[in-house]
């Protein structure tokens, strides 16, 4: 259960680059990334939203060979690539990549903005392999091999997360 890659740009719809490490921070993502910076197709979204995205590298694969593309992780714009990570069943529970916090928000659908920078008709092929959003409560310096694991409520207060009604409440999307 390990981060096998790190993706980040800096600006909307600008090719994702590959990097070694990077530095998560909390309340806002994957520093230097569009979203930590402000930007990014969909800054509208709630700011839990749109902290960080991770998707399973074996996902991206099995999309890749359904549509008949050569499609890359990077191509998927997700932030983190995962292997042996059940990715949706973080939704709604907090969970650590390497010594960061995280809190897994809601399953990330595919989206029409991803046809058209790719060029080819992922939507379909994604509908239940798009991967996670997820909010970052503790930051920390991450790199590609850093373990991703289930985090206890308890354990995640401890490090001063929120907790009860203040607790991070996910969203469901349908798909």
């Amino acid at each position: 259960m390990t981060v096998t890659e790190i993706w980040l740009t800096t600006e909307a719809a600008a090719p994702m680059r590959r990097v070694p490490t990077a530095r998560l921070v909390a309340g806002l993502g994957l520093e230097g990334d569009r979203y930590a910076l402000g930007g990014g197709t969909w800054a509208r979204y709630p700011d839990l939203e749109k902290q960080l995205t991770l998707i399973d590298g074996a996902d991206v694969a099995a999309v890749a060979a359904e549509v008949g593309v050569p499609l890359t992780p990077g191509d998927t714009r997700r932030n983190l690539v995962t292997t042996g990570v059940d990715l949706p069943a973080l939704v709604g529970r907090f969970f650590a990549v390497g010594d960061a916090l995280l809190f897994g928000m809601k399953r990330c659908p595919p989206c029409a903005h991803l046809e058209r920078l790719t060029g080819a008709r992922l939507v379909k092929a994604m509908v239940h392999r798009g991967g996670i959003n997820a909010a970052v409560f503790a930051g920390a310096e991450i790199a590609e091999g850093a373990v991703v694991r289930p985090v206890t409520d308890e354990e995640a207060a401890r490090r001063g997360a929120p907790t009860g009604a203040d607790r991070p409440v996910p969203r469901l999307v349908a798909g």
